[in-house]
């Protein structure tokens, strides 16, 4: 599409593969917001790779519409990215870029018509989650909405389900976004506390940083010879868990929760001496074994017995995303939006493969010095900071259709929450919150 100067407006016209539709924007708004997307965010805009991120809050009393829309102005209408549009440039290659527009909250903000008395409102809630994969918001607009459930579940009196393509931001950008609408339930007035990233103590001999660097060296070799080969040969087993064809890729989605408390979490971890990314890996790659196992056992009419009915060398790997600002965690959103700062807003993301170990262990335990082992392997690569080159480069020269993520199994991403009750939005006391990645291509999100 092109920018074109009618009566004093700028108006997009003409078409491009991204389906960009014609809007007006005011004259001011193209210097102030125009900026390109990022090499990530224009490959979260590919048909294999249309991934929005989806954020479920539960509240302890009904939501008010007239209420939330009234605080959305001065929370998500502040943001650039939640009133900015994507306009595609044909003068400047097809540059895609942010462009500020006005934005309408009606086009936002949905409120479906739900039976007070249904039988299963957990289920509903769940279904109309799901549902939400099987459709996209309109390029015309800014790619976010709201969708308010005034429904008593076992969990809340009330769930807001917030939708946001991941082109406007990565996880922690919209963690950190979502905790500054926040406020503490104790200070209604204060902003939540924002906990320091603690740093591992480096090793100082020179013989340690030495060997590092050469393995830091040997490794990065390593991936990137695994990413050549993972994009063109070295493909995934074919298991229950990965789609056999395109055409079962884009079937519908199930949303499935499941909670672990968090207690349990730590006391693994300290009496493991691991992370807790390591205990939650760990109880992943437990868990994908046992249901391959099961689901291998049917075939074979052993269905419920514990012998071991998984094939040998079973590949499954994992798209796992990595922070790449250089101090990770939470950050407060008034910091991520200032100009050359360390926790820039957007995606500032890489990924690296993680391949699961699907075998059944006799100890536990076995599964997080597996899954500990293979992450500290991972940190000890530019694996990711080299796929988020390639994909700038791929983006720059070559077609975007190019720039695409590998066809893996599964992906793997997770990040940080609050560790207190909050009010969001003035709306007190939120009962739950988690968040989700969806598209209709890849096989699974964990």
């Amino acid at each position: 599409m092109e920018l074109e100067r009618k009566n004093g407006e700028w108006i997009k016209s003409g078409s491009c593969d991204l389906g960009l539709r014609r809007i007006k924007v005011r004259k001011e708004s193209v210097y102030e917001e125009e900026e390109p997307l990022s090499p990530m965010a224009r490959m979260f805009q590919q048909p294999e790779s249309n991934v929005y991120v989806i954020a479920m809050l539960g509240f302890k009393n009904p939501i008010d519409p007239h209420f939330l829309k009234a605080n959305l102005v001065h929370t998500f209408l502040k943001q650039p990215r939640f009133s900015s549009v994507q306009v595609a440039d044909e003068k400047n290659g097809g540059e895609v870029k942010w462009v500020k527009t006005k934005v309408d909250l009606d086009n936002h903000v949905k409120i479906p018509m739900v039976d007070q008395h249904m039988a299963s409102p957990d289920q509903f809630v769940e279904d109309y989650i799901a549902n939400l994969t099987n459709t996209q918001i309109s390029t015309s607009i800014p790619m976010w909405d709201v969708h308010i459930l005034n429904l008593k579940t076992c969990d809340a009196e009330s769930t807001l389900v917030i939708r946001v393509h991941h082109s406007l931001g990565d996880g922690t950008s919209l963690m950190s976004f979502l905790i500054s609408c926040c406020r503490k339930t104790s200070e209604p007035d204060a902003l939540p506390s924002f906990p320091a990233a603690k740093k591992s103590r480096p090793h100082t001999g020179w013989f340690w940083k030495f060997w590092s660097v050469l393995l830091l060296a040997w490794n990065t070799l390593v991936d990137i010879w695994m990413c050549v080969a993972t994009t063109y040969f070295l493909k995934d087993t074919q298991t229950p868990l990965k789609a056999p064809s395109r055409a079962v890729a884009f079937t519908s989605r199930r949303i499935v929760r499941r909670t672990f408390c968090v207690d349990d979490v730590i006391l693994v971890k300290n009496a493991t001496n691991t992370k807790v990314n390591d205990v939650v890996l760990a109880i992943t790659q437990a868990g994908l074994s046992r249901y391959l196992n099961r689901k291998y056992g049917k075939g074979m009419g052993d269905g419920e017995s514990w012998e071991n009915n998984l094939p040998n060398s079973v590949r499954l790997t994992a798209t796992l995303f990595i922070n790449l600002r250089s101090s990770p965690g939470i950050y407060a959103i008034a910091e991520m939006v200032k100009k050359h700062s360390q926790t820039d807003w957007g995606n500032k993301i890489g990924y690296v493969l993680y391949p699961f170990k699907i075998a059944l262990k006799d100890n536990p335990l076995d599964y997080i010095r597996d899954a500990k082992a293979t992450m500290d392997r991972k940190k000890a690569t530019l694996e990711a900071q080299f796929r988020l080159f390639m994909a700038k480069v791929f983006v720059r020269f070559y077609p975007t259709k190019l720039a695409t993520f590998p066809l893996t199994t599964m992906w793997f991403s997770n990040v940080a929450g609050p560790r207190r009750k909050l009010a969001f939005l003035a709306i007190k006391s939120p009962s739950l919150l988690h968040l989700y990645m969806v598209n209709r291509w890849r096989s699974q999100f964990i």
